[in-house]
This record gives C-alpha cells, sequence and structure tokens, in this order.
C-alpha cells in the first residue's frame, strides 16, 4: 500500500504551485477542483506520517526488548507501549484502506433532492413536506445551498412531489443513501378515533450533471409551455410561464413552474433533465454489474422501503442496517449526522470485505 503514498508531498507541492497561480483563480470551478484536491491529499499524507511513525516506535520498542543488555523495567514498559501502538497501528491500517478505496465519482457533487408523496394521500404528501424540511435544515447546518427548483404543493401544507437543488461540499457523499421508500406512522391531525396511520413517501438523490457529461439534443426535446397553478388549481400566473420538457427518445418528462420566468423554467428543467438522463445511464451501468453491487446499500434503488418513521414511539429504523434510533424529534429537526454517518461507515466496511 505504500506506493501510493510514497510521492505525495510531491504532488501536494505541485498543487500548492497551481493554487499560487493568479490565473487559475479566475476559473473558479477548476480552483474550488484543485483546493479540494490540495485538502484530501494533504489529510491523506498526514496519516501516512502519523502511520510511519507509529511503525518506527513500533520498531524502537521491539529492539528494547530483544535488548538483553537493557534495562527490565524499560523493557516491561516497552511490552506494554507495544500493545497500544499494535492497536493504534490496526487502526490506522484500516483508515488508510479506507482512503484507499475507489472513490465515488458523483461524491463532489451537488445533488438533485426529489420527494414524491406515495401512498397515504394527504399523509403522505404532508410527510413529503416534513422531509424536505428535514433534509433542508441538515442542509443548512452542513452549510449547503438549497433551491427549489419545482415543486407541486397542497394547501394543507405538504408538497405531492417537490425537487431541490442542494449546493455545497460534498453534498452527494453525504445524501446518496437517501434514495428508497421512507414509510411514516403516525396519528394524523384529522383522525378522531386516535387510529395509527401508515403512509409512504418515495425520496431519490441524483447527482448534478455537467453538460460535459451529457450533451443533450435539442432536437430530441419537446417543449411545452402553460400557466402556472398553484394549490387547487387556483392560477397564480397570468402568463405561459410554466414549462413542460420531454426527452422524446426516454420518455422522461420535468416540468418547472415556480419561476415568473418562462426562461428560468426552461433552464431549471433542462438541469433537473440532465440530472435524471444521467442517473438512468447510471442505473443501466449498474444493472449489469449488479452482482457486485448486493452488498451495497448505495444502489439507490428507489423502490427498496429503506426507512421507518415511528411517530407514536419517537422511533427512527433504518432496514438496511438495522439501526434503531429513539430520537425521532431530534431527527426531523435535522439532526441526522448519527442515520447518516452509521450508513456511510457500513458501506466502507462492505467494500473493504470485498477488497480483502
Amino acid at each position: 500500500m505504500f506506493e501510493k503514498f510514497a510521492d505525495l508531498e510531491d504532488k501536494i507541492s505541485h498543487l500548492e504551485g497551481r493554487l499560487s497561480d493568479p490565473q487559475l483563480v479566475s476559473d473558479q470551478k477548476e480552483y474550488q477542483k484543485v483546493v479540494r484536491e490540495h485538502s484530501n491529499l494533504t489529510r491523506l499524507n498526514e496519516k501516512y506520517l502519523e502511520y510511519m511513525k507509529v511503525q518506527g516506535d513500533i520498531e524502537d520498542n521491539r529492539k528494547i526488548i530483544h535488548d538483553e543488555d537493557e534495562d527490565q523495567e524499560l523493557k516491561e514498559l516497552a511490552k506494554a507501549e507495544l500493545e497500544e501502538l499494535a492497536a493504534k497501528e490496526k487502526k490506522l491500517d484500516q483508515e488508510m484502506k479506507i482512503i484507499l478505496l475507489p472513490k465515488d465519482p458523483n461524491d463532489d457533487r451537488n445533488t438533485f433532492l426529489e420527494i414524491r408523496a406515495g401512498t397515504g394521500g394527504d399523509e403522505a404528501a404532508l410527510f413529503a413536506g416534513d422531509l424536505f424540511r428535514m433534509y433542508s435544515r441538515f442542509a443548512e447546518e452542513m452549510g449547503w445551498k438549497v433551491e427549489v427548483m419545482s415543486s407541486n404543493p397542497l394547501g394543507i401544507g405538504g408538497f405531492k412531489e417537490i425537487i431541490a437543488l442542494i449546493s455545497g461540499e460534498q453534498v452527494y457523499s453525504k445524501l446518496k443513501y437517501e434514495s428508497g421508500v421512507h414509510r411514516v406512522q403516525r396519528v394524523p391531525e384529522t383522525e378522531t378515533q386516535g387510529r395509527i396511520h401508515t403512509s409512504a413517501v418515495t425520496v431519490a438523490i441524483l447527482p448534478e450533471a455537467d453538460e460535459v457529461d451529457l450533451k443533450i439534443d435539442m432536437h430530441e426535446l419537446k417543449f411545452d409551455v402553460f400557466r402556472s397553478s398553484g394549490p387547487g388549481g387556483q392560477s397564480v400566473n397570468t402568463t405561459d410561464s410554466a414549462v413542460r420538457v420531454t426527452h422524446l427518445p426516454s420518455g422522461l418528462v420535468v416540468i418547472c413552474q415556480d419561476e415568473k420566468s418562462q426562461h428560468k423554467n426552461k433552464a431549471k428543467a433542462l438541469t433537473v433533465l440532465r440530472a435524471r438522463l444521467l442517473d438512468k445511464l447510471e442505473q443501466e451501468r449498474h444493472d449489469k454489474i449488479s452482482e457486485s453491487r448486493k452488498s451495497q446499500i448505495g444502489s439507490g434503488d428507489r423502490s427498496q422501503r429503506i426507512r421507518t418513521y415511528n411517530f407514536p414511539q419517537g422511533r427512527m429504523t433504518d432496514h438496511r442496517i438495522n439501526l434503531t434510533l429513539y430520537k425521532l424529534d431530534a431527527i426531523i429537526s435535522g439532526k441526522l449526522e448519527d442515520v447518516i454517518y452509521p450508513l456511510i461507515t457500513h458501506d466502507q466496511a462492505e467494500k473493504l470485505k470485498a477488497i480483502q
């Protein structure tokens, strides 16, 4: 494993040279890419140097233990320290293997969050609104930006569907495990008998696609414009500003109507369409190698029930890793660290098993 770390300092030095180039600053996209790479390599190099120091300390202690001329008390101290160093070496070895795992090329990308009400009628739509607020609050804590691209709100405060673009550092790497069916069990406010209702909401996480990732032939697109409508079908616009774009080869349809400008709605619709097309291509590619992905949880299967939110018991259960937490109020308020990081750790562990 060491050969991958040996020239790290040269790579870091090269990147520092690029960062000091005034011309790089003018290209903010490339500049941010270099900044991230420099940060990742610096962290990696620190881990490598720590590992090498522990290896050196282990070797020194072994020499003391096997030196016949050394004081017995010093040998006992060396033996005790050797046990601590061995545990530290094992931990660092695991951490370095994780660093060397193949990176998901989408991890650094901004992400589309799509939430759709499923079975359960109004209660499902209300929970779709709850989930959107949950992810929005988590995004705020992470320092990310949330921009609503399209929504179909209900007058009761929920959504039949809402699509948002979440921008920031490592968004996809944190949210990619959220795709799937989220089930809610609670007593609706309109329920007079106190009965618990079960509803379902579908969440889809799609990495944002750049134009260089996917070229769309404009001749394969059909555009329709119409008047935006709000809750109850009441007109919220007097001009044909809403846009429906259909990708004829795939049949994918995207509607955007939140902006008052037809031009802005069209631009947003194309952005969402590009992400969905890239996701479709990714899904097709993953299906071909599905056998090797059975043990991984980041498959993005939107038909899989991944989580249950039980409000009467204050419980959240993630069915993929058998994680149960009795802190539902905090989770719904956006405190998702205790949910997301165990999923990341589990996925890393499964990938490590596959290469060992």
